[in-house]
């Protein structure tokens, strides 16, 4: 049975995931960076999750907007180890097409306005970010994937821009030539973040359209409609991957403060 208001794991994204929970609650969760919007909690597979609506209940908050600190604190306050993200994205890499599911496993930040840590003050921190996605969760997501024989891409660097217009065609010239393979608006800082508060991060991303210059026109429209076609896949992939999630975490997140504060003695 689990304790009320706290959870092992959570899941990042938009509407829909919140239905393959199991006997939810809603709690607020105030933080010293503001209120997040109101988190699910119910189990999957024996353990507690928790979701989180990245852009609220009612998809309002546009991606420049998310208040990223307080959600991401909100899930550390109710014990929150590991987070499993989805992320809509365009496709820079022409290999990739709109429907495709990817864990990337690096990524490029070229947002300009966000608060990007949590570190303002003294000790500096400085954390290592060589895996920006847990490596743990990324293996397990693909394995789970294979084993369905849902077809993933494995590898891709994922670059992150401000929102909420999407890019320009040199833009997305410019990061192909950066080596980029997706582009979207929510990852970062997310993930950089998570790693601040030595939690676990990892994200599937649902490939939504072709990039600008890729294809002629992009609308918000096609971005809504994969996304309702690919959630019942989703939900299966993340109920299974947190069903088989080991108990002990053996990868870099978990010690991530570790030699990352810069101490004058």
């Amino acid at each position: 049975m689990r304790n009320l208001g706290k959870a092992d794991v959570a899941i990042i994204g938009g509407s829909g995931l919140e239905t393959l929970l199991e006997g939810t609650e809603q709690i607020r969760v105030g933080t010293p960076y503001g209120l997040p919007p109101p988190i699910s909690i119910g189990e999957v597979g024996g353990k507690s999750v928790a979701f989180l609506p990245r852009h609220s209940v009612h998809h309002s908050i546009p991606p420049h907007k998310v208040n990223y600190r307080a959600n991401i604190y909100a899930l550390f306050e109710i014990d929150v180890k590991r987070i499993v993200a989805t992320n809509a994205v365009g496709a820079v890499n022409v290999d990739f097409k709109p429907g495709d599911l990817v864990v990337p496993h690096d990524l490029v930040d070229f947002t300009k306005f966000r608060q990007p840590t949590f570190y303002d003050d003294a000790p500096v921190t400085h954390v290592d970010m060589s895996q920006p996605f847990c490596p743990e969760v990324r293996a397990l997501l693909i394995k789970t994937m294979k084993k369905r024989n849902v077809r993933v891409w494995d590898k891709a660097v994922l670059v992150c821009t401000e929102g909420p217009r999407f890019e320009t065609p040199a833009e997305i010239e410019m990061f192909r030539r950066l080596g980029c393979d997706l582009v979207g608006m929510t990852a970062a800082p997310e993930a950089v973040l998570a790693r601040e508060l030595e939690m676990c991060y990892a994200t599937v991303c649902f490939v939504s359209n072709m990039a600008a210059g890729i294809q002629q026109q992009l609308t918000a429209h096609e971005v809504a409609e994969v996304a309702k076609e690919k959630i019942p896949v989703i939900q299966q992939i993340l109920r299974e991957t947190i069903e088989h999630l080991p108990q002990s975490r053996q990868c870099p997140c978990a010690h991530a403060l570790k030699n990352a504060r810069f101490e004058v003695k």
